[in-house]
C-alpha cells in the first residue's frame, strides 16, 4: 500500500502556559466525538497526565510527539499511527508557543512551533482573553510575525467577557489577519483540580463523564467547529506498522498500573505489544503480584508518595517483587518506580516507610524541590534495553530526593538539555535496576 493522505490534523497553540490549551482541546475532542467524527489526540512534549484526558474523551490512546526526545523516523512513525485511526489528529501543544529547552532559543528548541513546522500542521492558537482587549491583536501580530514559516488556522479566544468584548477581540483579529473560530466565556465549574505533577490524574476524577458533558453544553455554541476541521492541514499516513522506541523489556513484560503508577507512555506498551510482547498490568494499590512467569516487570512513575503507607503494608506486592528479583527477572523502576525499588521512603508528613529494599536508594518527598528537564543518557553497562554505551534520551520532573544512594553501579551517565554533564545516575543490583528518568527514545539506531 502507497502512502495517502487520510487524516487531517492541526497543533493547539498559546502565548503562555494557563491560555486554556487542555481545556480546549478536551471540549473540541469531547464535541467532534459527539458529533460523529473520528478524532483522536496527541500531546506535544513528555508530559503523562493530559494524554488521559485525552483518551477518556475519544476512547483512543493520546501518544506524545516530542521534537526534543524523538528521532524524525520515531515522529513520522506515531503520528501515522494516530492518523490512521482517525479523520482528525488534534495536537495539544506545550507551554508558550515558541518555548522549549531552556537556554537555547531559536527554531530547535523542542516548543510547539518546531514541531508544527516539522509536521507541517497548521495552528490554531488559544488567547486567554481577559483582562485585555485590543492589545489582543498585537499579540497575534507578534507571534504570526515572529516565525514567518508556521501556517495559523485561527484563534480561539478563551474566557471572552459580554458583547462589547468580543466585538473588541473580533476587530483585533481582522487587524491581525487571522481567523476567529471561538469565543469561549469564563465557566468557573469547569477548572481542572491540580497537585504537585500538574492536573490531577484523569483516572482518579469519579465525574469525568459529566465534566465533559458541562464543556460540551458550555461551548458547543460558542465554537466553529466546521471552520475548526476545515482548517485541519492534511497527514500523509504511511504503511509502516508501529515500532517500538525502545526495544520490549522482556516477552512477558508485567506492568504497574494504578493510581500510583500511571506514567508509563501508551506509544510504549502499544508498540511493545506490537513487536510481541505481552502487557501484563497489574495493580500495587491492590496489593496485586507481578504475575509469576513475568520475564520483566516495569514500575513506571506516578504517585507512590502519596501512598507510600499502603504500599510498605501490601506485603504481597512487595514479596512478589523480591521473588521476582531471585528468580533474575528484569525489574525495571521510573521516577516514582525507582523510590519504591529503594530502602526506604519519605512521605510528605517526614514518616519512613520501607519499600522493597531492591536497590539501595533513600528517597524523601517531605523537603519538596523540583528536579525538571530534559535528559540525555548513556547506559554504563547493558540492560535489556540497549547495549553498554547506548544512548537515550528521556525527561525528569519529579519534587521528591534522593536522601542517599548506597554503594553499587550507576545505570546511566548523564547530561542535561544543554549537555551539561549530571554524572552518574539511577543503580542496578542484579537484575533489578531504575532512575529518576523516564526514557522516550532513543538517540540513534
Amino acid at each position: 500500500m502507497s502512502n495517502q493522505v487520510r487524516a487531517r490534523g492541526l497543533i493547539i497553540a498559546a502565548p503562555s502556559s494557563g491560555s486554556g490549551k487542555t481545556l480546549v482541546t478536551l471540549s473540541l475532542l469531547s464535541l467532534l466525538k459527539a458529533r460523529g467524527v473520528k478524532v483522536v489526540g496527541c500531546k506535544a512534549g513528555p508530559d503523562y497526565i493530559d494524554p488521559e484526558f485525552h483518551a477518556a474523551a475519544t476512547g483512543l490512546d493520546c501518544f506524545n510527539l516530542d521534537i526534543w526526545a524523538m528521532r524524525q523516523a520515531s515522529l513520522g512513525n506515531l503520528l501515522s499511527h494516530q492518523a490512521a485511526l482517525a479523520d482528525l489528529v488534534i495536537v495539544e501543544g506545550v507551554m508558550g508557543l515558541f518555548d522549549g529547552v531552556p537556554g537555547k532559543g531559536g527554531r530547535d528548541n523542542g516548543s510547539s512551533a518546531q514541531l508544527a513546522r516539522h509536521l507541517g500542521l497548521p495552528i490554531l492558537l488559544v488567547v486567554n482573553a481577559k483582562g485585555q482587549g485590543a492589545t489582543a491583536g498585537a499579540v497575534l501580530e507578534g507571534l504570526m510575525r515572529h516565525d514567518p514559516a508556521l501556517n495559523f488556522a485561527g484563534v480561539i479566544f478563551n474566557n471572552v467577557g459580554g458583547g462589547v468584548h468580543r466585538e473588541i477581540l473580533a476587530d483585533a483579529a481582522a487587524t491581525a489577519g487571522i481567523k476567529v473560530l471561538g469565543y469561549l466565556p469564563r465557566v468557573a465549574a469547569l477548572k481542572m483540580p491540580e497537585r504537585h505533577l500538574g492536573l490531577v490524574q484523569a483516572r482518579e476524577h469519579e465525574g469525568l463523564d459529566d465534566f465533559f458533558a458541562a464543556a460540551r453544553d458550555a461551548f458547543i455554541d460558542h465554537l466553529d467547529l466546521d471552520g475548526i476541521v476545515e482548517a485541519a492541514g492534511s497527514i500523509t499516513v504511511g504503511d509502516a506498522p508501529l515500532k517500538p522506541l525502545l526495544p520490549p523489556l522482556g516477552q512477558r513484560i508485567a506492568v504497574a498500573d494504578d493510581a500510583a503508577f500511571a506514567f508509563a507512555y501508551p506509544f510504549h506498551l502499544a508498540a511493545w505489544a506490537k513487536a510481541g510482547a505481552e502487557i501484563i498490568p497489574f495493580s500495587p494499590l491492590a496489593n496485586e503480584t507481578p504475575r509469576a512467569d513475568a520475564d520483566a516487570i516495569y514500575l513506571p512513575g506516578g504517585y507512590p508518595e502519596l501512598h507510600a503507607g499502603l504500599l510498605a503494608g501490601n506485603a504481597t506486592f512487595m514479596d512478589g517483587l523480591r521473588r521476582a528479583a531471585a528468580r533474575n527477572a528484569l525489574i525495571y523502576g521510573e521516577c516514582g518506580g525507582y523510590m519504591t525499588l529503594g530502602a526506604g521512603m519519605v512521605d510528605a508528613a517526614g514518616a519512613r516507610h520501607a519499600m522493597a529494599g531492591l536497590l539501595p536508594v533513600e528517597t524523601s518527598f517531605a523537603a519538596r524541590k523540583l528536579h525538571l528537564g530534559y535528559r540525555q543518557a548513556t547506559l554504563l553497562d547493558a540492560a535489556p534495553f540497549g547495549a553498554a554505551g547506548g544512548q537515550f534520551r528521556g525527561h525528569e520532573f519529579h519534587y521528591a530526593s534522593i536522601v542517599s544512594e548506597g554503594a553499587g553501579p550507576a545505570l546511566f551517565q548523564a547530561t542535561d538539555s544543554r549537555g551539561r554533564d549530571l554524572g552518574p545516575v539511577g543503580r542496578r543490583q542484579g537484575s533489578v535496576m531504575g532512575s529518576f528518568m523516564h526514557l522516550i527514545d532513543r538517540v540513534a539506531d
